[in-house]
C-alpha cells in the first residue's frame, strides 16, 4: 500500500479550500493532530486520538448554531487530516489493515456516521437526516454543498410535536462510489430502523425547487465522483433479491402542503425506465410500469439517487413501520445563499414528523 494522498485530498491544497481553513479556524486542527500523533506509541492510542480528533472536527462543525452554516471547513479539514493519517509513519508497526481500520474510524467519526445515537424512552421521536459532502470542485473548488449544511445545522434540534419531542441526529455522506460499494450506507443506517421514527436523506438538486423523490432506482449512470471514478451498471445492492425500484415512505402530500416557503416543494414521481419486453430507456411522468428495469429514479442515477435506493431499501426490510425517503434541496452554491433553503428544510422535518 502506498500512503500517497487520494485525489481528494490533493485538492485540498489548492488556494481555495486553504483560505477556506485559513479563515474559519479549522486549519488549526492539523497542527494538534499531528503532534498527538507523534506522541502515540501503540495503536490503542493512535486509536483513541483518531477518535478524538474527528469527534471534535464534526462536534465543532455542527456546533455553530442556527443560520447559514458553511459545511466547507469541515469537508477540507478532514481531506487535510486524513492525508496526515495516511502519509503517519509511527514508532510502532501498523499494518495496511490497522491504518484502513484507523482511516475508517476517522471517516466515520468526523461525518457523524459514530454518533447517530439518540436518548431512550417514549416521550422522544428519533429523526435521523443524511447530507452529502461538496462535489463538481474541479469545476468551482469554494463550492458549497447546501445538504451538508443542512445536517450541521440540523444536528442536535429539538422540536415540540404534541406530548413528545423530536430530536434530529445527522450525518454526511461522501461523494465517493467505493464508500458506497463498501457497504457505507447501511453501516450508517441499517441498525437505526430499531429506533428511528424517520429516516431522510438530502442532496443537492435543482434549482429553485425542492423535490421529494417518490421513486428510487437501482442504476448507476455514469456520473463521476469526488475521486475521478465514474461507474455505469446496477447497484451493487445488499441482500439477496434487491428489487429494481424502491419507493419513499414520507408522507409526501402532508410536506408539499405543509412545508410551505420561498421554494415550491414538488412530490416527483418520475422516472427513466427499460420496459419489461426491453427496448429503449423511456421516460414515464407517474413512476415505474411493473417488470421494468431501472434507468433514472426520480432523483436521477447517481450518488443521491443511490442513497435514496439503499435507504427506503432498509425502511422496506426493517420489521417497524419507518417513514424514509429523499428530499432534493434548491442548487445554491455558496453559504450565504442556503438561509432560506435551510429554514424550509426545518418545516420539511417538522411536516414529516407531525
Amino acid at each position: 500500500m502506498h500512503h500517497h494522498p487520494t485525489p481528494e485530498e490533493e485538492r485540498a491544497g489548492l488556494p481555495e479550500p486553504r483560505r477556506i481553513l485559513a479563515r474559519s479556524g479549522f486549519g488549526a486542527a492539523e497542527p494538534l493532530f499531528a503532534a498527538d500523533l507523534r506522541a502515540c506509541e501503540d495503536l490503542p492510542q493512535a486509536w483513541g486520538t483518531v477518535s478524538s480528533h474527528a469527534s471534535r472536527l464534526w462536534t465543532e462543525a455542527a456546533r455553530t448554531g442556527h443560520g447559514a452554516l458553511d459545511d466547507r471547513p469541515l469537508y477540507w479539514a478532514r481531506l487535510v487530516l486524513a492525508a496526515r493519517l495516511r502519509a503517519w509513519r509511527p514508532g510502532f508497526d501498523l499494518s495496511d489493515r490497522e491504518r484502513e481500520e484507523l482511516l475508517h474510524l476517522w471517516e466515520t467519526s468526523s461525518r457523524g456516521i459514530g454518533d447517530l445515537d439518540f436518548p431512550p424512552g417514549d416521550r422522544w421521536i428519533r429523526v435521523v437526516v443524511t447530507g452529502f459532502d461538496p462535489f463538481h470542485l474541479d469545476e468551482d473548488p469554494g463550492c458549497s454543498n447546501p445538504s451538508g449544511a443542512a445536517a450541521l445545522d440540523l444536528n442536535g434540534w429539538t422540536l415540540t410535536v404534541g406530548e413528545r419531542t423530536a430530536v434530529v441526529r445527522t450525518a454526511v455522506f461522501p461523494v465517493r462510489w467505493a464508500d458506497f460499494d463498501a457497504g457505507l450506507v447501511e453501516e450508517a443506517l441499517e441498525s437505526r430502523y430499531a429506533r428511528a421514527d424517520a429516516v431522510i436523506t438530502l442532496s443537492r438538486g435543482r434549482p429553485e425547487r425542492f423535490d421529494l423523490e417518490v421513486w428510487n432506482g437501482s442504476w448507476r449512470g455514469g456520473g463521476t465522483d469526488n475521486l475521478g471514478r465514474a461507474h455505469t451498471g446496477r447497484v451493487p445492492a445488499p441482500g439477496p433479491g434487491a428489487p429494481e425500484w424502491t419507493r419513499s415512505s414520507l408522507p409526501v402530500e402532508r410536506v408539499v402542503e405543509r412545508a410551505r416557503g420561498r421554494y415550491p416543494v414538488v412530490a416527483n414521481t418520475e422516472v427513466t425506465e427499460v420496459p419489461a419486453g426491453g427496448g429503449d430507456p423511456v421516460v414515464r411522468a407517474d413512476g415505474p410500469s411493473p417488470g421494468s428495469a431501472a434507468r433514472r429514479g426520480g432523483g436521477g442515477d447517481y450518488l443521491s439517487n443511490e442513497i435514496a435506493y439503499r435507504n427506503t431499501l432498509l425502511s422496506e426490510r426493517a420489521d417497524r413501520d419507518v417513514p424514509a425517503g429523499h428530499v432534493h434541496v434548491p442548487r445554491t452554491r455558496r453559504p450565504e445563499e442556503h438561509a432560506d433553503t435551510l429554514a424550509q428544510i426545518r418545516a420539511i422535518v417538522a411536516a414529516v414528523v407531525g
